[in-house]
């Protein structure tokens, strides 16, 4: 049997689910190079969870002692006596008592006031806004911040002296097929663009079960065994193929070492996403998805950044209730998510960062919800952060039409983040010159 490019590409690529991205072949393969080269067991690792709708920052991190608060949501404001204190003037709901718990062991930093000049209210471009930093869709590249930092975290000194990659170079003058994946999307969405780079690909993972290793071959059932010899350079189908494709046995090779790491990857993923062990998780989406997670880390893919959501903070009506639910899965997902790192040793290592697209408006209305505002709280989690709460207070008076004012641009966050926890500059990964948020040691 001969196997073209075409028939390894179409069929034996489709068998190795880890390589399913909304990149191009072979331009992705021959840019996924840009993986880091081994797993770090020592490396840092950051977790991302969007929390997607526009999350009211005001009933997150409750004013509790201003009048105004509760001046301007006399149905859904949080009762004084119910808020979990956290300074003398702030504080969370009953249901984040996971998040307060968190606070008072030094584990959480919280920034006040987050947001970007000219806020856009609408959902798209404002999380566009947030995954690119860019807010002028014209000048956007296809590429995220996260993206970008995996390319950044991809140079030969992976740190801040590291020089940039030049990302315009031939394809063929990048190295070989990595054998770790720099990031991992862990959600049943869409890959998020704050992870789209120039040819790294990052592997969505929902459900462990999901993982599928057979080729998809007119349901022959070839197993990822048979696909590796198929696809082993000095197979007989390997000559044959090279042979019946010489002009373009340089990407055959190229695609059968790809073909080869992937399935690697994939098994190690599948295993890794499945073996037992953990903590004592929350029955929500999320809490299996941070569960997943730290099976992942625990198994040292060598993943540095992971990224998962929660959806459901678009509140414009009846938000009292709903919003407390969400509250409540964050919290304890989160809180079980550092307990179980705690007790496997690797808490040390991970630093759990939210955002949102923007916060709700101050005011309810009438249909005590909340519409789409501005500026609202990050929260930052994990035994790295400097604790307490950072940033001026927004005040309720002096609105921006309507919405609380910035207090600090979220990129300013991010370059606290890349700077000083995952070790590389930030200047071109943010599109400029930041200053960094006092959030970390």
């Amino acid at each position: 049997m001969i196997l073209s490019r075409r028939e390894l590409l179409a069929g034996g690529l489709k068998g190795c689910t880890l390589l399913a991205s909304g990149l191009t072949i072979p331009r992705f393969l021959s840019r996924s190079a840009l993986a880091m080269g081994g797993p770090d067991p020592d490396g840092r690792i950051l977790v991302v969870l969007q929390l997607t709708g526009g999350n009211d920052g005001l009933n997150t991190l409750v004013p509790y002692r201003d009048d105004e608060y509760y001046k301007a949501r006399p149905a859904i404001a949080v009762p004084r006596g119910q808020v979990l204190p956290l300074t003398d003037d702030l504080g969370v709901p009953p249901q984040m008592r996971g998040i307060k718990e968190l606070f008072d062991q030094g584990w959480l930093s919280v920034v006040q006031g987050v947001g970007y000049p000219n806020p856009n209210r609408s959902h798209f471009e404002s999380m566009d806004i947030w995954h690119t930093c860019c807010a002028e869709a014209s000048k956007r590249d296809g590429t995220g911040w996260l993206g970008r930092t995996i390319e950044s975290l991809a140079t030969p000194a992976g740190n801040l002296a590291a020089p940039a990659r030049n990302l315009s170079a031939p394809a063929d003058t990048l190295p070989g097929p990595a054998t770790t994946l720099p990031a991992i999307h862990v959600d049943g969405t869409d890959l998020p663009l704050a992870l789209a780079a120039r040819g790294v690909a990052v592997p969505t993972i929902d459900n462990p079960n999901d993982f599928k290793l057979d080729v998809l071959d007119s349901g022959s059932g070839r197993s990822a065994d048979a696909l590796r010899r198929l696809a082993a350079p000095g197979s007989a189908v390997s000559k044959t193929a090279n042979a019946a494709n010489a002009a373009n046995s340089g990407d055959l090779m190229f695609i059968q070492r790809t073909m080869l790491t992937a399935c690697d990857q994939a098994e190690q993923l599948a295993s890794a996403a499945k073996a037992g062990g953990g903590g004592d998780y929350p029955n929500y989406g999320l809490g299996e998805h941070l569960r997943l997670i730290a099976n992942l880390i625990h198994a040292g893919v060598g993943a540095r950044i992971y990224y998962t959501s929660l959806s459901g903070f678009d509140t414009h009506a009846r938000q009292k209730s709903h919003h407390a639910q969400l509250l409540a899965q964050m919290s304890q997902s989160i809180k079980a998510f550092f307990d179980d790192l705690r007790a496997r040793g690797l808490a040390d290592r991970v630093l759990l960062m939210t955002f949102s697209e923007f916060g709700r408006r101050v005011h309810e209305n009438y249909s005590e919800g909340t519409d789409h505002g501005a500026a609202a709280p990050m929260l930052l989690a994990g035994p790295g952060v400097q604790p307490g709460i950072h940033g001026g207070k927004p005040s309720l008076t002096d609105l921006d039409d309507g919405d609380l004012r910035m207090a600090t641009d979220f990129r300013s966050v991010y370059a606290a983040v890349l700077e000083n926890w995952l070790r590389v500059g930030s200047d071109a990964i943010l599109g400029g010159r930041y200053p960094s948020v006092a959030t970390l040691r």
